[in-house]
């Protein structure tokens, strides 16, 4: 069971949580959620990890600050689509229309949220549908299945049977950054680790892995500030 704690003013709450495999106290704040979770050995004292969470509460403010802000979709706002913004606008057809920087999303605002859920899912499918089969076909690998969802903690991921997972979110990350994790899923049907055997492998498909994997690990988290 995950212990909440306290701290500061206004309040910031740290879930503690113990581990046999750790051998001090560890601060991490969740890229996706902004959670505050405080790992300590199993045996620490409560008490001693509050004071270290205490102790470290400027860092955390500061940190926290620097998160960006969720980000409700409205009408006259914004949404990035394959890494740059574009205007919501309201319309009148059945299925959203993007022309001139412009996507117009029928129905009411209280439904936007939705609407651009089911848009953003259906061209992540129809986007890693091509490239994950076309990355795998190049390694003499076949696709059983791709499925999408809006994962935290990982962009992507792939079974031991061929399965291919990646999260819608990356609609809205640059083309080149959805061709990356394509490709590092479609390396994983061959080696299922991230062994030196394998980073070879994803830049022989896919050379310029590394600047993609680094946008990833910069601005992923803008991908999640979206409430839909």
């Amino acid at each position: 069971m995950v212990e909440i704690v306290q701290i500061g003013s206004p309040p910031i709450d740290v879930h503690l949580r113990r581990s046999t495999r750790a051998r001090r106290f560890s601060l991490r704040i969740s890229n996706t959620s902004g959670e505050v979770s405080l790992t300590m050995p199993k045996r620490a004292n409560a008490h001693a990890a509050l004071l270290f969470a205490s102790d470290n509460e400027g860092w955390l403010r500061q940190n926290l600050e620097k998160r960006p802000k969720q980000v409700v979709p409205v009408f006259g706002g914004t949404l990035l689509l394959d890494g740059a913004e574009v205007l919501l606008q309201q319309g009148t057809r059945r299925s959203p229309v993007l022309a001139n920087g412009i996507l117009a999303v029928a129905g009411q605002e209280e439904a936007l949220g939705a609407r651009l859920r089911g848009y953003l899912k259906t061209r992540a499918r129809d986007r890693f549908s091509v490239t994950a089969q076309g990355y795998a076909q190049q390694l003499g690998q076949e696709v059983s299945r791709i499925t999408l969802r809006d994962t935290r903690s990982r962009w992507g991921s792939c079974t031991s049977d061929g399965n291919l997972m990646f999260s819608w979110r990356l609609a809205m990350a640059p083309v080149s950054v959805q061709n990356y994790v394509a490709a590092h899923e479609a390396c994983h049907l061959i080696e299922m680790n991230h062994s030196p055997a394998y980073w070879r492998l994803v830049e022989q498909v896919f050379p310029d892995y590394k600047n993609q994997r680094n946008w990833l690990k910069t601005h992923g988290s803008l991908l999640h500030r979206y409430v839909f």
